[in-house]
């Protein structure tokens, strides 16, 4: 019967997918504050006509993320903020705001805050900081307080709170590209804090994704094996049948 054949295959596609996604998290195991991604599977039950127990197919689900914070190590860059908790930061792009938790931050020309790829990071009033010139020692407090030192003077001036903000459905703030995120949800004040001079870290563990790996490498050759033989199989049996009289 075809059917074997074809719950083979909804399980050879699965595992490809699973592949895929395994591969992208050891990619990014390097990348600060990347989260990894595991697969969802279900059985999708199919009842032919004039059979009476269902088939079970393999279908794939979907993907859930690992929101688990990642390790946070000391840069001693002051604009290297890591976020503690569940948060964001708000970043402005021409496509409109998106969200990111990598905190390698950078002066531009114009003294703002920005990303490594230029895009302004906003504070609470939803516009960029700007960090004046004759300004010195920037200080970040674990609101996100952004303070600089004046020529002449010992004291601390605020110059802004970078937005931390956070979503009720976490799951559902999708990735874009240069590790930003995107999410219709309307955001909330974070309860996270932030440290500076560090760096949060990918939570992907590599020895694991690799194991993974293997494992799913050996199920993919399994159900190879189990397809070459259920054609050997047909194939015989058409044989034998072409031969009878």
């Amino acid at each position: 019967m075809e059917n074997a054949t074809y719950v083979a295959l909804s399980s050879q596609m699965a595992i490809q997918r699973q592949m895929d996604v395994v591969a992208n998290n050891l990619a990014n195991a390097s990348t600060p504050a990347f989260k990894g991604e595991e697969m969802l599977f279900s059985q999708y039950l199919v009842r032919p006509s004039g059979q009476r127990s269902p088939i079970a197919f393999v279908q794939d689900a979907g993907t859930v993320r690992d929101l688990r914070e990642g390790p946070i190590t000391q840069t001693g860059n002051p604009l290297d903020l890591a976020i503690s908790g569940q948060g964001y930061f708000a970043v402005q792009t021409p496509l409109g705001v998106r969200y990111t938790r990598n905190g390698h931050f950078q002066l531009d020309s114009q003294g703002q805050i920005v990303t490594s790829q230029g895009y302004p990071v906003l504070t609470n009033s939803g516009q960029p900081l700007v960090v004046p010139a004759n300004t010195h020692g920037i200080t970040v407090a674990t609101d996100g307080t952004v303070s600089v030192g004046q020529d002449g003077s010992g004291q601390q001036a605020a110059l802004g709170q970078l937005q931390l903000v956070d979503f009720p459905a976490p799951q559902a703030v999708t990735p874009a590209a240069n590790g930003l995120w995107v999410t219709d949800q309307t955001p909330q004040p974070a309860t996270a804090t932030v440290q500076q001079g560090m760096l949060e870290q990918s939570n992907v563990q590599p020895v694991v994704e690799l194991t993974r790996m293997l494992s799913v490498a050996r199920e993919s050759g399994t159900v190879k094996t189990f397809l070459d033989e259920e054609d050997q199989r047909r194939g015989n049996a058409i044989d034998k049948l072409s031969q009878v009289s």
